[in-house]
């Protein structure tokens, strides 16, 4: 374990030790490890691209949630001519310096004297990223963006009551589905594609092209997430609803119903056995994914919880109080805060009928603080 201070943090997101291997722990996916600490990685490794010239991977799914054959996903190069490092000409000539994926210390403290020759990474993010297109036709805010595995066609919700499809090689819309409500959020998880919906969540299957209505939820549903092979729901009046995949039947039927919060769920999270909840009521809920139980609430937060994450050993929540909170597990086995950021700026989020509306914005910075953290 770490320590931080007079706190024990135990490596509840992300096993101790250097004899991981980096082997993902076959329970953690299943969202039932419970090893403190566990000998293997508590995060998916990124796809290694194969040796096809396409750039296509071979990526397994989860049980329950699964393709029926192994999926093909591919990678953000749609013509596989990039390549993941940068040119170098010195007196040598030109060559491609490979990058690790390990920041470069030096550069993060504007101190990296080797600068393009560096072979440590000189970014935030791996890759080299450029405006490709815009995608227009949506009328109101988008609120999710997804890309199913085998598809070449990228698929955008909003809350104008469609979903579009999009040509990932000509950036042109290509068919435009309308559901008849707003849409709150999607999700893909293997051949299914999950809408929220008000009053309800639709699950399509990209493979067989059923189409399928889960009925429950009261008033808008935000979020979604799926843990332990079931579906979770954060709907509009607090509570979480869960579904739980019939394979005989191809059908999802409930599971349970989580209460707790008092507003609207607008973001959920699994990771280490637990759902996390984020709530308008300014609280996270910690809830076990073997009983679904409360295990514990987070009030530390002062407005709306827009969205969590969990990171390595750390749970991570951003909110419209202008902060973003780090959460570490003690001796006690809760969370507590470990470290928190605050955000000054504020961005104008929209004009309508000449009416401008601002709310706060955090953009920025949240890679600086896990960094600083985790180089401890």
């Amino acid at each position: 374990m770490d320590v931080d201070g007079n706190k024990e943090i135990f490596q509840r997101f992300r096993p101790s030790g250097d004899n991981r291997n980096h082997k993902v722990c076959y329970h953690w996916r299943a969202g039932k490890c419970n090893r403190f600490s566990c000998p293997f990685l508590h995060r998916e490794l990124s796809a290694p691209y194969s040796n096809y010239n396409d750039g296509i991977s071979l990526v397994k799914r989860s049980q329950g949630f699964s393709d029926d054959h192994n999926s093909i996903r591919r990678s953000p190069n749609f013509n596989g001519t990039s390549t993941w490092g940068r040119v170098y000409s010195g007196g040598g000539g030109s060559r491609v310096v490979t990058k690790t994926e390990k920041l470069c210390n030096f550069w993060s403290q504007g101190s990296c004297s080797f600068r393009d020759k560096c072979r440590y990474l000189h970014s935030w993010c791996t890759g080299d990223f450029s405006l490709l297109t815009q995608l227009e036709g949506h009328q109101k805010v988008v609120t999710g963006i997804t890309m199913p595995s085998g598809s070449d066609k990228l698929y955008t919700a909003s809350k104008d009551e469609t979903i579009r499809l999009w040509d990932c090689q000509s950036g042109q819309c290509a068919g435009v589905i309308n559901l008849g409500g707003e849409i709150g959020c999607m999700l893909n998880e293997g051949p299914w594609i999950f809408v929220g919906l008000p009053h309800m969540v639709k699950a399509s299957n990209t493979q067989t092209n059923a189409m399928l209505t889960l009925g429950g939820p009261v008033g808008q549903v935000y979020s979604l997430v799926v843990g332990n092979d079931m579906l979770f729901s954060g709907t509009q009046d607090g509570t979480i609803l869960a579904w739980k995949f019939n394979a005989a039947a191809n059908n999802f039927e409930p599971a349970a119903s989580l209460k707790g919060h008092n507003h609207a769920v607008v973001t959920l999270i699994v990771g280490a056995n637990r759902l996390y909840s984020g709530s308008m009521d300014h609280s996270i809920r910690v809830w076990s994914l073997d009983n679904l139980q409360c295990l514990q609430t987070l009030a530390d937060h002062k407005s709306v919880v827009m969205s969590i994450l969990c990171w390595e050993q750390f749970l991570l929540s951003c909110s419209l109080d202008k902060t973003i909170k780090v959460w570490a597990a003690t001796g006690s086995g809760n969370l507590e805060v470990t470290y928190t950021h605050n955000e000054e700026h504020r961005r104008k989020w929209g004009k309508r009928e000449n009416e401008k509306r601002e709310k706060p914005q955090l953009a920025g910075g949240l890679e600086v603080i896990i960094y600083r953290i985790l180089s401890r």
